[in-house]
């Protein structure tokens, strides 16, 4: 059942967002002719997921890591934002 398989898989990658973009980019590669690392008969939708709970797929960095890193980088909000900030910000031509 692949709820089972999901559940396994959250377990791997905590990051709901993080395992779908995982999952997708496993299941383009086994759909176009990718070698499966776990035996299984499923569609190759579920054979992502159960290469990625049994720790045969992840991602080459950690991922909370860099979405922490990627959270301490943005730009501050247009709130937040002096005037003269505001002059840099490249918003497009007002028409």
């Amino acid at each position: 059942m692949a709820r089972v398989t999901i559940e396994d898989s959250l377990l791997h990658i905590r990051d709901q967002f993080a395992l779908v973009h995982l999952t997708a980019k496993r299941y383009r590669e086994l759909h176009r002719g990718s070698k499966r690392m776990v035996d299984c008969k499923n569609k190759d939708i579920i054979a992502a997921l159960r290469e990625i709970a049994a720790g045969k797929v992840a991602f080459r960095e950690d991922i909370q890591r860099v979405l922490l890193k990627n959270a301490e980088i943005q730009p501050p909000s247009l709130s937040e934002a002096t005037p003269d900030a505001l002059d840099e910000i490249n918003i497009g031509p007002v028409l």
